[in-house]
């Protein structure tokens, strides 16, 4: 049985994500939110399994697309589309085991790939340090993702309120004329704010996955 690694939570793994990549250096407002309703939710995260995770995420996103097919389909004439994901336990696998390049969160990476084949950008905001910006990227890239950009945190950001910088990315996100048409993490900090016009929530069980 694969189990989350205890020792990496959100307010760590950006340290263990620099320490570790280094290391290993390889060439609108939102309308609804959906959780995974199963009793797993509700368990204590350490024994929680891969399989489990991967279960509660296929639960969400399977509430995702059929929204994101009819919204992707009914695109206005110059309307630029765009999603919005976190990276952490949202698009790459982070607390089941730590590799690099991490491998891509299956479901997610399939609603992803359904939406840039069609057109739409995918930005990923992040709460990494900018320190290892290239490492993620070409991480994002080696899964399958297409990366139209990526948000990373700078100095000042690292003193700034997680939910905040992350809606202020949102905003600059608009301003490059894209409409959001949905936001996807596993934590209140990605999604709170509005700028999107709906929001998935993936599973942290109770905060324990970052």
């Amino acid at each position: 049985m694969q189990t989350r690694r205890p020792w990496l939570r959100r307010a760590s793994v950006t340290a263990v994500s620099a320490a570790a990549l280094v290391a290993m250096a390889a060439p609108a407002d939102a309308t609804t939110t959906s959780r995974a309703s199963t009793a797993a939710t509700t368990s204590a995260a350490a024994d929680v399994d891969y399989g489990t995770w991967q279960k509660d995420c296929q639960a969400v996103m399977d509430q995702a697309m059929p929204y994101l097919k009819q919204r992707i389909a009914a695109t206005k004439p110059g309307e630029k589309q765009a999603i919005v994901f976190d990276i952490d336990n949202t698009t790459l696998e982070t607390d089941f085991g730590f590799s690099y390049p991490q491998p891509a969160n299956k479901p997610v990476l399939e609603a992803a790939r359904y939406a840039q084949e069609r057109g739409v950008a995918l930005f990923f905001v992040t709460a990494r340090p900018d320190i290892i910006a290239s490492f993620t990227q070409y991480n994002l890239k080696q899964a399958g993702y297409q990366v139209s950009g990526l948000y990373v945190r700078n100095f000042i950001d690292l003193f700034k309120n997680v939910a905040d910088y992350k809606t202020a990315q949102r905003v600059d996100i608009e301003r490059k004329g894209y409409t959001i048409i949905a936001n996807i993490g596993n934590s209140g900090t990605d999604l709170s704010g509005g700028h999107a016009e709906r929001t998935y929530k993936l599973p942290d069980y109770d905060g324990q996955l970052s």
